[in-house]
């Protein structure tokens, strides 16, 4: 889970030009002051305490009153208010504040195939049928909103709204309370966040947007019929792909919860995602679905800006599975390679990353260093850090706007690709996110950061049916590289499901869309069909059952290959256990479960504070570094960046299947690693129900290189339980 805690003060550096004799005003921009798990169980005291602490920051009770948005009081603790940057650095030093975060806009990740996975409605035995399609279960869907008249939302064979639901059908621009029925229970929408960022009120004359739960774009619409839309008979697409249309879980109620906005820039801020979290878990919702994706650099676990984190782990300390998208930046992944020998200063010099040297900081060009974003002043004797924000920038580019700037060196950080290149201007490296992530993490967290420029050397080691689209976002991952990401694959392209009309004549009301934003519903529809069956399971139990279960082979028995660039057989990085298989999932056999205990040592083990841990999840944590914690996270699936010579992993099951079982441990081990699993038996009876065991991994010579895979896979006569393993493996 990408979650994290501690906090550190970025400077944010502009450059100013002053025009008159009087100085200007300080700006004010939207904060969240996020302050981690809730102390007390009543929102109005917790609301009452958010403004308290506003008004001791600003000197009075009406500044508090125009200044916050939202008080977040339901699923966790925080609020979010305007901000100068002085007040945002004061207010950080309150008891109590995990962090203050600047308000940041994040962007979409733009039937038979739930046939295609075995769920077809006419089997008596599949899961869509012992689950009562979902019965009884709310999906919540944070996206764009709802377009309500769809067919996929009627509510023709719908049981009562269930009891535990407590939320409401907001009203609105075009949408009242009739638009909702025994399918859509609920509404809800959101749009202090982006009326901030944009400045501009909404022109509804026009219909760029609807002020209102109501969809303009068609995502939030496509997304949430895919997950839980009802039946709808002969459904196409102007006559293509026609057929009995449904979701995942036709028989499951849906909340949505509009965010994602489209007048103005439009996108998704971190302020109304927040609040969409926050009443969410209040409303009583079971899973919720988000296709919204966080941009690169990812920020680090000692520094969380990333709302969709923050909202996903309470949520998910609540009881709530929460399913993500990937991202549609495929298919690469996230080394270091230079050939710029030339001679230059091989001493230390100062190192900075460029976002905090823009010359405009109300944009973000200068995080991948385009030409003219650079303060010159900041950036000169420096070497600069610069993210690659498209397929478009590259070093080159890069390279000529840092020399411009009087920098002294780059580093570059893109996506993985083959070739080397030379910046002619200046020294320059080009290393992967997960690297330049790590380095910005550095440049964070040190008071004066550093780094030496060296000539580059020669390294000699060895280099060693369904198809995972081009556009699917790879790992590992940047943030965690110990956590295996993705998870899981699930159809994505070509999916059609419920839209908006558009056109000149009537549409169909369905339309073709690929992403991954399409893939993260169809996880939610079949977790709300295993919900509807395991209602005691923890989400950690249901990802366990989604991954252990999944299929490594295609419809045909070949191996399941991916798209793009890089044309291979797929391996955990391109689709984590592999692909979705729902029937299998809700009988595991067995499941790698995790406790909020589990995730306060692998949290510490990340380099947490004691006190930030315990201000996230209101537990006494008693923090010690140590790295073991952050591999020994009971996952399924081990991930190892960096195996130097041996390590030993920790993992412990839980049986869900006959009481009385015995499992045999098969070991598939990556190329140039020896495995060892103890015990390889794992006997469970009346009185021993969870099974702990140890897996030690030793590299077998001199392995320089990518990641290499392999898989444990435990076995009793009916079920095989199947965990990937990712490793790469050096040697010192």
């Amino acid at each position: 889970m990408d979650t994290k805690l501690n906090f550190f003060v970025v400077l944010t550096l502009v450059s100013i030009q002053f025009l008159s004799t009087f100085p200007k005003a300080a700006v004010s921009n939207v904060h969240i002051v996020y302050m981690g798990e809730k102390e007390n169980e009543d929102p109005t005291v917790t609301k009452m305490f958010h403004y308290k602490m506003l008004s001791d920051l600003l000197g009075s009770k009406e500044a508090a009153k125009s200044s916050m948005l939202y008080s977040y009081k339901h699923g966790f603790s925080g609020f979010a208010a305007r901000l100068t940057d002085s007040q945002a650095k004061e207010i950080e030093a309150f008891p109590g504040v995990v962090q203050v975060i600047p308000n940041q806009v994040h962007k979409f990740h733009t039937t038979r195939s739930w046939d295609f996975m075995g769920l077809n409605d006419h089997s008596t035995t599949n899961l869509l049928t012992k689950s009562n399609m979902g019965e009884g279960i709310i999906i919540g869907v944070i996206d764009s909103g709802v377009w309500p008249e769809s067919e996929s939302f009627n509510d023709r064979g719908m049981n009562p709204i269930p009891p535990h639901w407590k939320g409401i059908c907001q009203e609105g621009q075009l949408f009242n309370s009739s638009n909702c029925n025994k399918k859509l229970i609920g509404a809800r929408w959101f749009v202090k966040g982006i009326l901030d960022q944009s400045q501009t009120p909404i022109n509804i004359s026009n219909g760029e947007d609807i002020l209102s739960a109501r969809d303009s774009s068609g995502h939030g619409t496509h997304t949430a019929s895919i997950a839980a839309g009802n039946f709808v008979v002969n459904a196409n697409y102007e006559g293509l792909a026609a057929g009995l249309a449904r979701g995942g879980a036709p028989r499951a109620h849906l909340a949505v919860y509009k965010v994602c906005w489209s007048f103005g820039h439009g996108g998704c801020t971190d302020v109304d995602l927040l609040k969409a979290f926050d009443k969410a878990i209040q409303d009583g919702v079971d899973i919720l679905s988000v296709s919204i994706g966080i941009s690169i650099p990812l920020f680090s676990y000692a520094d969380q800006r990333n709302s969709i984190a923050i909202g996903s782990f309470h949520a998910t300390a609540k009881g709530i599975t929460v399913a993500c998208s990937a991202g549609n930046d495929g298919p690469t992944a996230m080394t270091g390679q230079s050939v710029d020998t030339r001679m230059h200063n091989h001493g230390f010099t100062g190192i900075t990353f460029s976002d905090r040297i823009a010359l405009n900081n109300s944009d973000d060009s200068a995080l991948g260093c385009k030409r003219g974003s650079l303060n010159a002043t900041l950036a000169a004797g420096q070497i600069i850090l610069c993210f690659s924000q498209s397929s478009t920038q590259n070093i080159f580019s890069a390279a000529i706007s840092v020399a411009e700037a009087g920098g002294v060196g780059l580093i570059f950080a893109q996506y993985r690709s083959d070739g080397l290149e030379s910046c002619h201007y200046i020294p320059c490296i080009k290393v992967d996110y997960e690297v330049g992530t790590q380095i910005l993490s550095y440049i964070r967290k040190t008071r004066s950061p550093i780094a030496k420029l060296g000539i580059p050397k020669t390294i000699i080691g060895k280099w060693v049916s369904p198809k995972v689209a081009d556009f699917s976002g790879r790992g590992p991952s940047s943030i965690s590289p110990t956590v295996l990401k993705p998870d899981i694959a699930a159809p994505g392209v070509d999916i059609i499901a419920a839209y908006i009309p558009f056109g000149a004549e009537k549409s169909s009301g369905f339309a073709l869309l690929s992403g991954t934003s399409m893939s993260c519903p169809h996880i939610a529809g079949i977790t709300a069909l295993i919900k509807s069956v395991h209602k005691n399971w923890s989400p950690a139990a249901i990802r366990s059952a989604l991954v252990t279960t999944a299929s490594q082979k295609g419809t045909d028995g070949s191996n399941i290959a991916e798209e793009g660039s890089t044309r291979k057989v797929a391996d955990p990085f391109d689709m984590g256990g592999g692909v979705v298989n729902p029937n299998r999932a809700i009988d595991p056999g067995l499941i790698y479960d995790i406790e909020t205990n589990d995730y306060v040592k692998f949290l510490c083990g990340t380099g947490f504070s004691s006190k930030s841990v315990s201000g996230l999840t209101q537990t006494k944590a008693n923090c010690t570094k140590n790295r073991l914690n952050e591999l020994n996270l009971n996952l399924p699936s081990i991930t190892i960046p960096y195996l130097k010579r041996k390590v030993t992993v920790s993992r412990k099951v839980t049986n869900v299947g006959p009481v009385e079982s015995m499992y045999k441990a098969v070991v598939e081990a990556p190329q140039g690693v020896n495995m060892k699993v103890e015990p390889q038996i794992l006997r469970f009876n009346k009185t021993t129900q969870i099974v702990p065991f140890k897996v030690t991994f030793f590299t077998t010579g001199k392995v320089y290189g990518d990641y290499r895979f392999g898989r444990l896979i435990w076995r009793d006569p009916k079920h095989t339980v199947t965990i990937p393993i990712s490793m790469r493996a050096i040697f010192v």
